[in-house]
C-alpha cells in the first residue's frame, strides 16, 4: 500500500535501526520502546493484520521470532522475552500493516505486560468451547 508507513520502512523507502533483514521481512528497533531492544518484525508484503496474512508469510514471521529472540537473549542478556502480535484497535493495534512486537524483558524494567485471568464457570467454558466447535 503506497500510505502505510510499516510497508514504506519495511521496503527501505523510511530509513530505520535495521537489525534484519531478508526478501520478505524488515526487522527494526521500535521508535517507542517499552524496555531496551524493543523490536517490530515487519512483512514487506502489506497485510493489514493477522487474518489478512498468507500462512506461509504467519508460519515465516514467527520463525523469524524465535530467531530474534535467541539474539536477543544472547546479546542483550535479557531476563525474558515477550512476543506480542495485536489485530483490531480494541486489541491495541495502531498502525494497520501486521507486525510482532519482540520485547526483551529486564528484572525491574518496570514493565507490566499481560493481562488480568477471568474467573469463568465451567459451564460458561463449556458454552464457549461449544461456540467455537459448532
Amino acid at each position: 500500500m503506497s500510505d502505510c508507513i510499516f510497508c514504506k520502512i519495511a521496503k527501505g523507502e523510511i530509513p530505520s535501526k535495521t537489525l534484519y533483514e531478508d526478501e520478505n521481512f524488515r526487522v527494526i528497533l521500535d521508535l517507542g520502546p517499552v524496555a531496551r531492544g524493543h523490536a517490530l518484525i515487519l512483512p514487506k508484503e502489506h497485510a493489514a493484520n493477522l487474518f489478512e496474512l498468507p500462512e506461509e508469510t504467519a508460519a515465516a514471521a514467527f520463525v523469524l521470532a524465535k530467531k530474534m529472540a535467541g539474539i536477543m537473549r544472547e546479546k542483550l542478556k535479557c531476563d525474558g522475552l515477550n512476543l506480542l502480535q495485536n489485530n483490531g484497535e480494541t486489541a491495541g493495534q495502531t498502525v494497520n500493516h501486521f507486525h510482532i512486537h519482540v520485547i526483551p524483558r529486564y528484572q525491574e524494567d518496570g514493565q507490566h505486560i499481560g493481562f488480568v485471568p477471568g474467573e469463568p464457570s465451567q459451564e460458561e467454558l463449556e458454552e464457549v468451547r461449544k461456540e467455537i466447535t459448532a
